[in-house]
C-alpha cells in the first residue's frame, strides 16, 4: 500500500510539523480501486447505457415490439440496403427488430435482477441461519442445497417450468432455485468465518440479541463477496432465462425476450441471419459487461487483490 504524503506545517520559530492527511472516504477509495481496472470501467458504461435502454424503451424505441408492419417482412438492416424506418431490419413477421431488442433488454434485466434480489435475501436468511443455528437446521439446510446443487442447473430450470408451466414468472422461480445454493453456501461461509473473531465475541458477552447480531453485526461484514456474486449472478440469470426462452419453456410469444427472439429466428437463419444475430449479440454484450463489471467490484472489494 503506498504511504500517505505528509503535509508540512513551518511554526513562526522555525520548527516543522509533518502531519498525515485523512484517509479518503471508503466510497472514493472503493471507485479510486474500481476506476484502475478499463475493463470494468468500460463493462459499467455498456450496463449503465442497456439499463437507461431498458427503464425508458417506451421513449426510445421507434415502434411498438409487437406490431407487425406486413408490407415490410424481413425487411433488411440499413446497413445491407434496408432504411432508416426500421435500422436493425424488420423480422418474419415485420416487426421492427431494434425495437423488440430495447424491450427485450427491459425484460431480460428484469429477470436477472428479480433472480438476484430474491436468490440474495433468501440466500442471506438460510444461510446466517445455518451458521447460527448450526444442528438440525444446518444440516437440512445444507443438504437441500447440495441436492439443488447435484442435479444439472439447465435440466433442473425445465423441470422446475415444466411442473409450474411456462412463463415469465415461473422462468425467475426456476431460476433462482437453481442458483439459490451459491448465494446460501457463500453467506454461511462468510458467517462462519466471522463468529470466531473478536467482535462478535464482545457483542455477544454485550448480551446482543441473535438477530441483531446476525443482520446488524456479522451481515455488513459478509457483504463484500456477496455483492461480487450478485452482479456476476445477474449474467447467469439472463443465461439461463434465454436458454429457456430459447427452449420454449420461457416468455410465452409476442414478449420480446432475447432469448424468445432467438427462438423465434432460427429457422430464418440464412435467409434473414440479422433476426437471429442480433439478439445473440444483445446477449453477448449484456452478459460480457456485467461479467467485466463483476471482476472489478471483486478487485475493488477484496484487499488482497486490490493494486496498492
Amino acid at each position: 500500500m503506498v504511504d500517505q504524503p505528509l503535509d508540512e506545517t513551518i511554526l513562526p520559530d522555525g520548527a516543522i510539523i509533518e502531519t498525515v492527511p485523512p484517509a479518503p472516504s471508503s466510497l472514493r477509495a472503493f471507485w479510486s480501486a474500481f476506476s484502475e481496472n478499463r475493463g470494468a470501467v468500460l463493462g459499467l458504461m455498456v450496463v449503465a447505457f442497456i439499463a437507461f435502454l431498458a427503464l425508458f424503451a417506451p421513449l426510445v424505441a421507434p415502434h411498438s415490439p409487437i406490431e407487425q408492419f406486413r408490407q415490410f417482412v424481413q425487411q433488411p438492416p440499413v446497413w445491407a440496403g434496408g432504411t432508416w424506418q426500421f435500422p436493425f431490419g424488420t423480422d418474419a413477421v415485420g416487426r421492427d427488430v431494434l425495437s423488440r431488442l430495447i424491450y427485450g433488454a427491459r425484460i431480460s434485466l428484469g429477470i436477472g435482477m428479480s433472480v438476484m434480489l430474491v436468490s440474495v435475501v433468501v440466500g442471506i436468511v438460510l444461510g446466517l441461519a445455518s451458521a447460527f443455528l448450526r444442528g438440525v437446521v444446518e444440516v437440512v439446510v445444507m443438504r437441500v442445497m447440495d441436492l439443488v446443487v447435484a442435479i444439472p442447473s439447465l435440466v433442473l430450470a425445465i423441470l422446475v417450468v415444466a411442473v409450474l408451466g411456462p412463463s415469465l414468472l415461473n422462468t425467475i422461480i426456476a431460476v433462482t432455485v437453481v442458483y439459490l445454493p451459491r448465494y446460501v453456501r457463500l453467506v454461511r461461509a462468510a458467517a462462519i468465518a466471522e463468529l470466531s473473531k473478536e467482535y462478535v465475541v464482545a457483542a455477544r458477552v454485550a448480551g446482543v440479541g441473535k438477530l441483531r447480531l446476525m443482520f446488524v453485526t456479522v451481515l455488513p461484514n459478509c457483504l463484500a463477496p456477496l455483492i461480487v456474486q450478485a452482479a456476476l449472478g445477474i449474467s447467469d440469470a439472463i443465461l439461463e432465462a434465454a436458454a429457456l426462452g430459447f427452449l420454449g419453456l420461457g416468455a410465452q410469444p409476442p414478449i420480446p425476450e432475447w432469448g424468445a427472439m432467438l427462438a423465434d429466428s432460427r429457422e430464418f437463419i440464412r435467409a434473414a441471419p440479422w433476426i437471429v444475430t442480433l439478439p445473440g449479440l444483445a446477449i453477448l454484450v449484456t452478459v460480457v459487461a456485467i461479467n467485466l463489471m463483476g471482476d472489478g467490484l471483486r478487485d475493488a472489494l477484496d484487499p488482497k487483490l486490490r493494486r496498492s
